[in-house]
């Protein structure tokens, strides 16, 4: 809030009186009013019913105030406020901002009063003869300079200068911080938390002692300023206090992701120049998460970066056809397989390491199988089954044997069955080896990520099977990635789906955390923000990503990603009323808000509202969904 009065208000009232309700009509009621049926005027009657009337003030007044010397109650708040009186000799541009900008409830009020040059001249003059005939004094005595006096009449002269040419202005400002905490510890941190960051910038605040309810009232939206604790500021000095300082993200190289909503400049960013590439997008159904995901990856495939996604809705399957990219249908009747006991054929790494990797990883796919529900001795059984599942296929330590063709899970369902104790997860594991989902899970590898764009779609899998699926694509994936190094993008599409269950959730960590090593982003979506911020391993992925796009959300999912990425009132008022396609995006320490755009041809290949997929597929546009075909 800015007050801002043209001269230094006057307490005397202002001696208008007020204009009649009924304007000319005020003799007729008169008249009609000397007598009534029951004996009442209708004058009184009027005055009774004026009476019993709710008045704006009876609806905006609080329930009560509690005055007290150091703060005051208003209902369930604890209020106090705190005034500068001394301020730097500079101060820089938007120095105001990490104020306005802090997680706190609070009201600043500016008042700002222009002085007239001929009076500030006159009393600059005065101030300067009583300047100089100290510094005479100082100098007969033979004291040492004092640079304070010094520099105030530099000072003063350079004003004076300015003034005269006309250069600048003169105004006396007053700087008020009402803060407001629902207890009255948090208000004495925040108060000395607010005082700390001000002194750092060398400017002097006091706590309005005994005086909050005049400095209350100063921060009211009436531009009343009851304080009157002001100081001298010139254009150029009051120019800094300006608030609205619009944050951008830009950079020499990347990608254009948007528009700067406040200044409509251009942001351009390379998430690959942040501490990670890895980067989480949060927004409700329908705020335009996928759109974003396909356009980022569009633009930087044109840069040369390939893009391998998770697609549970089928939704990246036009654009892998776009882009001669390969589509591989991951379902139960679709002629591609994953072998989930693949080794990856690196040199990075020792073969003993690679192995033990492979193994943590089963452990992890088989514990899905059970839903987590393994005991200690049958995981201890199982790590022992699984060396020997590889050993039948002579594959140890030694990295000569890890290019043996890989078992299947055929073979681990068997050991764990001729195994005391492995009954039970040879039973779990049956109609994935020679049951109903063995086409999809009991077969050698045969997709070839040789591509610039991949795309996995689980649509057409059975739900029970789509966190199983989604884990085992990401462990063949992860191990091309660490096969051959290259500049990629990994999207994981409704992530919330791995973080279900603890196994799938830790491995999405691990790739978060391992992922840069690798050059590789990792890209997380998901529309259900408290399931993936409520796992602990979700909130550990949100910390090891540098990129934060955060869409229009629902009032409820607003209040965790507030706590979460420490947003303040007003941003994350923004996240629930942005429009589609706007998003706050979080960029290591930048931040702006921004608008998502997308060129022509862009829009019509990304695009997901039916109505204009519909619409395209009739006017041959693009080709529909059914006429592109997988890419083995």
């Amino acid at each position: 809030m800015i007050n801002t009065n043209s001269s230094t208000p006057s307490n005397s009232p202002s001696g208008s009186s007020p204009a009649s309700p009924a304007g000319g009509r005020n003799e007729d009621l008169t008249e009609a009013s000397q007598t009534s049926d029951e004996g009442m005027t209708l004058e009184s009657a009027l005055e009774t019913f004026k009476e019993g009337k709710i008045k704006l003030q009876d609806i905006i007044a609080p329930s009560f105030i509690r005055v007290t010397g150091n703060y005051l109650k208003i209902n369930e708040y604890y209020v106090t406020t705190i005034f500068a009186f001394g301020f730097p000799h500079y101060l820089t541009p938007g120095w105001i901002n990490e104020v306005i900008n802090k997680d706190i409830l609070l009201d600043l009020s500016i008042f700002i009063y222009p002085q007239k040059s001929g009076n500030v001249m006159k009393d600059l003059r005065h101030r300067l003869a009583a300047l100089e005939s100290t510094w005479r004094i100082e100098r007969e005595k033979g004291l040492v300079s004092d640079p304070e006096l010094e520099t105030a009449l530099q000072d003063i002269e350079e004003i004076r200068f300015a003034l005269q040419r006309g250069d600048v202005k003169l105004f006396l400002v007053g700087l008020y911080i009402t803060i407001y905490t629902r207890s009255l510890k948090k208000l004495r941190i925040m108060q000395e938390e607010i005082e700390s960051d001000l002194s750092g910038k060398m400017i002097i605040t006091k706590p309005a002692i005994f005086r909050n309810l005049r400095a209350f009232n100063s921060s009211l939206p009436l531009n009343n300023d009851e304080m009157q604790i002001w100081h001298n500021f010139d254009t150029g000095s009051l120019s800094t206090f300006f608030p609205f300082i619009s944050q951008n993200i830009i950079s020499t190289t990347g990608i254009l992701y948007g528009v700067n909503s406040f200044n409509s400049s251009l942001v351009i960013f390379d998430r690959f120049k942040l501490a990670n590439a890895n980067s989480i997008i949060f927004a409700a159904s329908g705020s335009g998460k996928s759109y974003l995901a396909k356009l980022e990856a569009l633009r930087y495939l044109i840069q040369g970066t390939d893009t391998i996604v998770i697609d549970p809705e089928g939704e990246y399957k036009d654009l892998a056809g776009a882009c001669g990219g390969t589509f591989v249908d991951v379902s139960l009747k679709s002629p591609h397989h994953i072998n989930p006991f693949d080794l990856p054929q690196t040199t990075q790494e020792q073969g003993e390491n690679i192995l033990r990797e492979a193994i943590i990883r089963l452990k992890g796919l088989v514990s899905l199988i059970a839903q987590g529900k393994l005991t200690a001795e049958e995981e201890g059984i199982l790590e022992k089954a699984l060396f020997e599942t590889y050993a039948l296929k002579d594959i140890g330590p030694d990295s000569a044997t890890q290019k043996n063709a890989p078992p299947l899970i055929s073979d681990l369902q068997k050991i764990l069955a001729s195994m005391e104790g492995g009954e039970r997860m040879a039973t779990l594991l049956d109609k994935y080896a020679q049951g109903t989902f063995a086409q999809l899970f009991n077969n050698p590898t045969n997709v070839d990520l040789n591509k610039n764009f991949v795309v996995f779609g689980i649509k057409n899998l059975e739900e029970e099977l789509r966190p199983i699926a989604m884990y085992m694509i990401l462990g063949y994936v992860w191990n091309m990635v660490k096969q051959q190094f290259k500049r990629r993008l990994m999207i994981v599409d409704e992530a919330w789906l791995m973080m279900q269950f603890e196994d799938s959730a830790k491995f999405i960590y691990a790739l978060a955390k391992r992922a840069r090593k690798y050059w590789l982003g990792l890209t997380v979506i998901s529309q259900d923000v408290e399931d993936f911020l409520n796992s602990k391993y979700g909130r550990a992925v949100v910390y090891n990503s540098a990129l934060n796009m955060l869409l229009k959300q629902t009032s409820a999912a607003s209040d965790k990603i507030a706590e979460v990425f420490h947003l303040h009132e007003g941003e994350k008022s923004l996240l629930v009323n942005f429009d589609v396609g706007q998003a706050l995006m979080l960029a290591g320490n930048q931040k702006a808000v921004i608008d998502i755009l997308a060129s022509y041809h862009e829009h019509k290949l990304i695009t997901t509202k039916p109505e204009e997929v519909a619409e395209m597929a009739q006017t041959g546009e693009v080709p529909a969904p059914e006429q592109i075909q997988p890419q083995g």
